[in-house]
């Protein structure tokens, strides 16, 4: 009796596997066709993407290394697009940096000293530094080569010399706006907690680096009573209760994920846990498809970018840790984009549920990808 039970058991196991792997294949083969179609918008000249803007440039390379970490066939446009990109991209930087007297000292010893230069990545605005960084990074990590873990390393640098607020600590958005925001402090963190774990000789001082912005900014008013996190504080520190943006919920989920690597607590995870819920429970529909509020006027310029980086995150922490709801929200929201958001070149436009609508560009189209590679890695 055991051993027919055992003989009826291996075929469903087998079913199950092999509908895991169909349901993986399919999202790996949807991505691969939006890469290409975001490639049409990749300027060789300018190293960027036409129609977006400079810290969705950062973006797009991020989700193109997730995708040629996940497969092989997307490397060769991954390493183009890296070395391109480094070697086109600062001369269309909006705003080059250094952007304090203090970076320019620090990045001229830094320039010395390593064959990359970080400058070059600064734009007198932290948070499109942070993202850089992040892209460096994550072209790193797909490629090993060195000079990008150094620029990755340099940008950080000169973040650092930010630190200190009217808030008691934590980094502004920009060097002439006392604004504190919540987007910043958190690339800050998971740029930290990321080096943490690549660069050993290092480790301690980037280890400290994220456990202090943590530590700040989980007892500042970023995250509010249901969880969720807002967009900044006001003058007086006290959460400004503006827009709960998807973004904001998603890279501190990266930073979590990072910095319980680099130096394991427990809590961390369970925060990443909680903001997670929270922001799922806010921003996704009864599909589970995830929104921003900002749907209805096509969240143009910026907010086109959020959602993708939400799930960019997600995936992460469901990897580390995971989580049914999760999964179920990354291929809900990854078969809507494919099946209600798609028009017939395979652009992906800015709202997932659908239907697919004018206009669309290399940043709305960028998010939606970020959500197929977050379905193929599951």
């Amino acid at each position: 009796m055991l051993f027919s039970s055992r003989c009826l058991l291996a075929p469903t196991l087998l079913s199950l596997f092999l509908a895991e792997s169909t349901v993986a294949d399919q999202a790996k083969s949807r991505a691969q066709t939006a890469l290409s179609t975001l490639q049409d918008w990749y300027n060789s000249t300018s190293g960027l993407w036409d129609t977006c803007g400079w810290w969705n440039g950062a973006n797009c390379m991020t989700t193109i290394a997730d995708l040629a970490a996940l497969d092989p066939s997307a490397m060769e446009t991954a390493t183009y697009v890296f070395n391109n990109t480094l070697i086109r991209a600062p001369a269309s930087n909006p705003h080059p940096g250094p952007e304090t007297k203090a970076n320019n000292k620090r990045m001229a010893l830094w320039g010395r000293s390593n064959a990359v230069n970080a400058s070059q990545w600064l734009d007198s605005a932290y948070d499109d530094d942070g993202w850089w960084a992040l892209a460096w990074i994550a072209a790193y990590d797909v490629t090993k080569k060195p000079a990008y873990l150094q620029l990755a390393e340099g940008i950080f640098s000169a973040l650092t010399s930010a630190w200190g607020t009217q808030c008691g600590g934590g980094i502004p958005w920009n060097p002439t706006d006392k604004y504190v925001n919540a987007i910043t402090n958190e690339l800050f963190l998971s740029t930290a907690a990321h080096l943490a774990n690549r660069v050993p000789s290092r480790k301690a001082n980037y280890t400290t680096w994220a456990k202090r912005e943590w530590d700040w900014f989980a007892a500042q008013g970023f995250i509010g009573d249901n969880g969720t996190i807002n967009d900044g504080l006001l003058d007086n520190c006290k959460n400004n209760g503006d827009t709960v943006w998807s973004y904001n919920q998603g890279v501190v989920l990266g930073g979590l994920v990072e910095l319980n690597k680099a130096a394991p607590n427990h809590t961390y995870l369970e925060s990443a846990h909680h903001i997670a819920k929270a922001a799922i429970k806010t921003l996704a529909d009864s599909n589970g498809v995830i929104h921003d509020s900002c749907e209805s006027d096509n969240c143009a310029p910026d907010a086109t970018q959020f959602k993708g980086i939400f799930m960019r995150n997600l995936v992460k922490l469901h990897k580390a840790s995971p989580d049914d709801v999760y999964k179920r929200i990354i291929e809900s929201s990854a078969k809507s984009i494919w099946e209600n958001d798609r028009n017939s070149k395979n652009q992906l436009s800015v709202n997932w549920a659908g239907p697919f609508h004018q206009p669309v560009d290399a940043s709305s189209h960028s998010s939606a990808l970020d959500a197929l590679v977050a379905a193929a890695a599951l």
